[in-house]
């Protein structure tokens, strides 16, 4: 199956994130032809749990939650870009997931994770929310970049990165999520 679009979310929010230049790393990996949406959650400002019914139902009532969704429904597929913070993902990716529901339902997903460790933890804790929500992990595993080993603090990946070959191949190889 040909994708045609897959949205690269970057969880860090704090001014001197970096996630956003390792986002930008991920989209230049993808295969010619496959188009990318850089979701920088830093300058969506999507509130905390503002609308007043459930993501469940789908009836959003906040513009910021209904053109959250719009965006989220054009994704064919997701990555998370995910930063890794006191042993877990951050709290804005925690509420843009939360944000809505049936959007994610079946949506294909991999995840990139950095930090000092790796970002293992926060990759592990994610993926019990993805498989919460029903999402389809297409990946075993998530590439991991290190600080200072694969990835300066500045956010350069480095030489040794690792290649997003195969989870681009998985990304493009799922099924299409249902719409929503």
């Amino acid at each position: 199956m040909d994708m045609s679009r897959i949205g690269i979310i970057t969880s860090s929010t704090r001014p001197a994130r970096i996630g956003h230049v390792v986002g930008a790393w991920v989209a230049d990996q993808r295969p010619d032809g496959t188009e990318v949406d850089l979701v920088d959650l830093g300058e969506l400002d999507l509130p905390f749990f503002a609308d007043e019914r459930k993501p469940r139902e789908g009836a959003y009532d906040r513009p910021s939650t209904k053109a959250w969704s719009d965006r989220v429904k054009g994704f064919d597929a997701v990555v998370f870009v995910v930063a890794e913070y006191n042993g877990s993902f951050t709290a804005p990716l925690k509420n843009a997931i939360d944000t809505l529901y049936a959007e994610w339902v079946d949506m294909p997903v991999a995840m990139v994770g950095y930090g000092f460790g790796g970002a293992g933890s926060a990759l592990s804790h994610l993926t019990d929310v993805l498989n919460r929500i029903k999402m389809n992990i297409v990946t075993e595993s998530a590439p991991q970049l290190f600080f200072n080993k694969t990835v300066a603090l500045d956010g350069q990946v480095l030489e040794g990165a690792p290649d997003l070959t195969e989870l681009y191949e998985a990304l493009l190889a799922a099924p299409a999520a249902a719409a929503a």
